[in-house]
This record gives C-alpha cells, sequence and structure tokens, in this order.
C-alpha cells in the first residue's frame, strides 16, 4: 500500500482495534481509532481516511447507520467486520454502500488480503484499468477480449457483460441483485437463476476446475466476487 494510505478502524472492542492496528504497523502511515459509531463519524470527516474498517455491533448507533451517513458525502472503501452472519445482515450492509463484509472470528491475513484489494479498487476508481489479469486470465476492457493463458475465450454477449461487472469490481463482492440490475435490467432483478445459470457458464470457460472455482467465488446468499491475482 502507498505511505499516505490511512485506514480509520471503528469498533467498541479495544482488543480488535489493536490487533488491526499492529496488523497494518508496517503498511500504513497512520491507523486512526474509534470506539463508537459518532466518534466514529466524527473521525471520517475529520481525518478523511483511505479505507473505513467497521464493525456493525457499536454501543450507540448501529454500524449501517454509520455507513449510510459516510455514503452520504464519500466513496471511502468500507470494509464491515462483524460477528453477525446471517446472509439479510451481509445484503443489507452491501445495499447500503459497504464494500466487503468480514466476519468474526477472522484471519489477518484474509482482512489485509481484503485491505489491499479495497485500497487497490480506490486507486482505479478514475477509469477502468484497461486490462485486468488473475493467473491465467486476462480481460482486455477496451478490446473487449478476454484470454485464458493467451488463448482466446469466446463469451456471449450476456457473459462479457457479467464478466466485466466482476472485473470492474475485483476483489470486492457484487450482490445479485446489483448483477441482474445492470445486466438484465430492472425487472429481472429477482430472478438469480438467470444468474446462477451465466456464473456457471463463465466458469466452465474459465476455471480449471468449474466444480471448486477459485477465480468466480460464491458469497452465499449474497452475491460473486472476483479474485485478484494475488488472492489466488
Amino acid at each position: 500500500m502507498p505511505d499516505a494510505d490511512v485506514v480509520l478502524v471503528i469498533d467498541d472492542e479495544p482488543q480488535i482495534r489493536r490487533a488491526v492496528r499492529d496488523a497494518l504497523r508496517d503498511v500504513t502511515t497512520r491507523v486512526d481509532e474509534a470506539a463508537n459509531g459518532v466518534a466514529g463519524v466524527d473521525a471520517a470527516t475529520s481525518g478523511r481516511p483511505d479505507l473505513v474498517v467497521l464493525d456493525l455491533g457499536l454501543p450507540d448507533m448501529e454500524g449501517n447507520e454509520v455507513i449510510r451517513r459516510l455514503r452520504e458525502w464519500t466513496q471511502t472503501p468500507i470494509i464491515v467486520l462483524s460477528v453477525r452472519s446471517r446472509e439479510s445482515e451481509k445484503v443489507e450492509a452491501f445495499d447500503l454502500g459497504a464494500d466487503d463484509f468480514v466476519t468474526k472470528p477472522f484471519g489477518m491475513a484474509e482482512l489485509l488480503a481484503r485491505i489491499r484489494a479495497a485500497l487497490r479498487h480506490r486507486l482505479q476508481e478514475g477509469g477502468e484499468v484497461p486490462v485486468f489479469r488473475s493467473g491465467p486470465l486476462a480481460v482486455d476492457l477496451v478490446k473487449r477480449l478476454v484470454t485464458l493463458e493467451g488463448r482466446e475465450v469466446r463469451l456471449s454477449p450476456k457473459e462479457y457483460e457479467l464478466l466485466r461487472l466482476l472485473v470492474q469490481h475485483a476483489g470486492r463482492v457484487v450482490t445479485h441483485q446489483h448483477l441482474l440490475r445492470e445486466v438484465w435490467g430492472p425487472a429481472q432483478a429477482k430472478e438469480t437463476q438467470y444468474l446462477r445459470v451465466y456464473v456457471g457458464q463463465l466458469r466452465g470457460k474459465l476455471e480449471a476446475d468449474p466444480s471448486q472455482p477459485r477465480l468466480i467465488v460464491t458469497e452465499p446468499g449474497v452475491g460473486y466476487r472476483l479474485r485478484e491475482g494475488e488472492e489466488r
């Protein structure tokens, strides 16, 4: 990560804040901390962090309310870190604008990988990356060309649009509803069977073993995430 990165950790558990701070000590300039939602919103407003790590179960307000307030004025990446694991809670956080969701207890290596991915995506927001690469896969967004180990992969228009959306949000979870709205239109936003069929077709063309996908990862009940190269 660049030297200027600032990560804000909003969590009422001191041990969690300390663990994240210690893990990021060597790779960020500063880790700011807040123990509740009000302090977290204030810290984000004054400190303008590059990324926010947020717990949902805060003592003074719901973490989702923090997401809502932040999204009123900033697109800073938000990674939710929570003991909550119900699909409905994850979907709500993503719909409000969270970029990723990590369930406690968590592995620090996984969290750091998610942070790196979110920061990379933030740097890319000024425009599309012309060529996305992950292992043997390359997607040229300008030429609309998909190759696997250097060989062109033929995709249908819908397959390509689905892959393009996943590439644009690489490393982040994209919800079922978002994918369906963008590829098939608002009227099909609940037709998850369409999505399962086309994701299956993409995996069949892109994965070494479609039954154990390593590139297009399912986030159960929520959506899909396209892994980036260093996450593989």
